[in-house]
């Protein structure tokens, strides 16, 4: 940034912006980028997406009245530029750190920022729901969505459009943020002027004309009808869209302020009228105006801290991350079975999947941002004795809850899901926190839970998973573990660990620990200076019953230690299976607490509730009064 005066500092909040020029929007639009890069190049965060809709907030803010007219995020890795002139650019500094600034839009943290987002999808629900809200309550403010390509993929946003389509007096735009395809520059001229005459009044009037004329004669009509839908369909892909209802406007360049700006104005004028719900397509590049980032948008889709003159820098033979792991063993375990198939909504990257994909395409399905069709596809593929295995983030299956019950489980297919991100996931926040999957899970007849200590129980909980003929979710963190190196060769022993069987690590007295997962390495820290016994149970589900019976005779207490929700969790199971078993112990339950927990470090995050050593040690002397 440059120390002369800025356009930027002066923009405080969107009713600053709209006393810009147009063409003071321009200069405006590069300051913002610049900000953008700054920012994200010394916290960490979304860079590519939220430098592709640079111009587009600017336009929506621009002309649309915020935060009385709505503006939801889909999903929310584009909210940047739109937190920077929400009033919150001078703690731009503190994003994704502990405390500060969310790296997505939350009601509680701006009336800018009408609704929570972070999982895709769910933005024209909202935006509907906020439209018919106002229609009932007499207002006039409209409501705008703002959804990428990826997240139209799902089945909720095809739910949302045929409910809205229907919803005729509804004041609601829908802008699909189109940034997997381009405008010909021979062309962008063109789209730009039907995008705008198609959003004109004279359009809308025209169209409306040609229908109230027609309309006593049906068959003419019906002509007519085809006769427009003929013509649009030869300039624009926008024929789908008016099946649900919609006015569709555009392929539009979403970097063009000169485009945009009148062509918004046309539509919010269209809402004004209740002229029904529009819809806008514009098409943006992931990593605009960041020449690293346009030429390599996925890696710098959410890189950490780096220098923006030099751009990402790999790290010098970095430990293998649970991800890295797992999309080793799929392709070992492939080379070995030809049945297994490996299913992903739209996670390829952050799974771990690229290489099976590379190695093995036939066998690779990415169905998409389309969790319940995921399970419900594997269900399908396993029905037909094939072995499918769904990697899929933890918080992510949540979406696909039915499809687990009804699909998977009900019928008792072998299915082994990967459970990435399981636990805290520190800089994403409480959205992408994986804390529930074993309260979840374990209430759920047939599924077993495998809860791996480290990356080589990984590899081998995987392969006792696989093996199994029921199904299986093996749950993992985000990042590396311990750094126990995985076994190379699945032939030889021991490439899998025995079904529902736990060990004991460490032998103490008085109080037992029972870890499940990698929580295990800081409770043998804690156990060296309380002399306690360290158990590492590997399943919550079926419990290690022989082993807890075991610790309960030979201790005095127990403690139970899980990076998940106390509420429901393994701590729970092993108290259910002692009170079955008739055996009293104290107890003391270790986990996350009944609350959601904002984003920060993950390791600050785990001491900060008492999950480190240190915390894990004070709680156990505290409560059993340990000298």
């Amino acid at each position: 940034m440059t120390d002369k005066p800025t356009l930027l500092e002066n923009v405080h909040f969107p009713s600053d912006l709209r006393q810009l020029t147009r063409a003071q929007l321009k200069q405006l639009a590069i300051e913002l980028r610049e900000c953008i890069l700054q920012n994200v190049s010394r916290t960490g965060g979304h860079l590519s997406s939220n430098l592709g809709t640079v111009e587009l907030t600017l336009a929506l803010h621009y002309v649309f009245n915020t935060p009385e007219d709505r503006l939801v995020w889909d999903v929310g890795h584009q909210s940047y530029a739109h937190k920077i002139l929400t009033g919150r650019r001078a703690r731009m500094p503190t994003l994704r750190q502990l405390g500060g600034l969310s790296g997505f839009p939350k009601r509680a943290e701006s009336e800018y920022d009408a609704f929570g987002t972070a999982h895709s999808s769910t933005s024209i629900s909202a935006a509907l729901g906020m439209a018919l809200a106002a229609r009932q309550k007499g207002q006039a403010r409209k409501a705008v969505a703002v959804i990428g390509d990826g997240a139209m993929t799902a089945g909720m946003a095809f739910e949302a459009l045929n409910h809205a389509g229907v919803e005729r007096d509804a004041r609601l735009l829908v802008v699909l943020n189109d940034n997997d395809m381009s405008i010909s520059p021979p062309v962008g001229a063109l789209n730009r002027y039907l995008a705008q005459l198609m959003s004109g009044q004279f359009y809308a009037a025209a169209r409306n004309v040609g229908k109230t004329v027609l309309g006593p004669v049906p068959p003419l009509l019906e002509l007519a009808r085809r006769l427009e839908e003929g013509a649009k369909g030869m300039v624009t892909p926008g024929t789908l869209f008016e099946k649900f209802g919609f006015n569709y406007i555009g392929p539009i360049d979403g970097h063009d302020l000169d485009a945009l700006i009148p062509t918004l104005e046309n539509i919010r004028s269209l809402m004004s009228a209740q002229s029904g719900p529009q819809f806008l397509h514009v098409v943006t590049k992931k990593g605009h105006g960041y020449k690293l980032a346009e030429a390599d948008p996925i890696a710098y889709h959410g890189p950490g801290r780096f220098d923006p003159a030099v751009g990402l820098v790999a790290p010098a033979a970095p430990r293998p991350t649970f991800s890295q792991v797992f999309g080793q063993w799929l392709c070992d375990m492939a080379a070995q079975d030809e049945r297994l198939v490996g299913i992903t909504p739209a996670m390829r990257e952050g799974s771990g999947m690229v290489a099976f994909h590379q190695r093995y395409p036939a066998r690779y399905f990415d169905v998409g941002i389309a969790e319940q069709h995921a399970v419900t596809l594997a269900a399908g593929l396993a029905c037909e004795g094939l072995k499918p295995v769904v990697a899929i983030y933890s918080t992510f299956l949540q979406r696909a809850y039915d499809q687990l019950i009804h699909d998977v489980a009900l019928q008792n297919l072998p299915v082994v899901f990967a459970l990435d991100r399981a636990g805290l996931v520190g800089a994403d926040g409480a959205t992408h926190a994986g804390n529930y999957d074993i309260a979840f899970l374990r209430c759920i007849p047939s599924i077993s839970i495998a809860c791996p200590a480290d990356e080589r129980e990984c590899r081998q909980l995987l392969t006792t998973a696989y093996e199994q003929n029921h199904p299986v979710a093996v749950r993992y963190p985000r990042g590396a573990g311990a750094g126990a190196a995985p076994l190379p060769d699945l032939s030889a022993l021991p490439s899998a660990l025995p079904f529902g069987r736990g060990e004991t690590r460490r032998q103490g007295r008085r109080i037992a620990i029972l870890a499940f997962g990698t929580l295990l390495y800081p409770a043998l820290q804690a156990a060296e200076k309380l002399d306690a016994t360290v158990i590492n149970m590997r399943w919550a589900k079926p419990l290690d019953l022989a082993l807890l019976r075991e610790a309960a005779e030979a201790h005095e207490a127990l403690v139970t230690l899980e990076e998940g929700c106390i509420a429901g969790g393994a701590g729970s199971a092993a108290a259910e299976a002692l009170q079955a078993m008739r055996i009293t112990r104290p107890i003391l339950h270790l986990g996350l607490p009944d609350r959601f927990i904002d984003h920060g470090d993950s390791a600050q995050l785990l001491a900060l509730h008492g999950l480190n050593a240190e915390g894990i040690e004070a709680a156990v002397r505290q409560r059993f009064a340990q000298p």
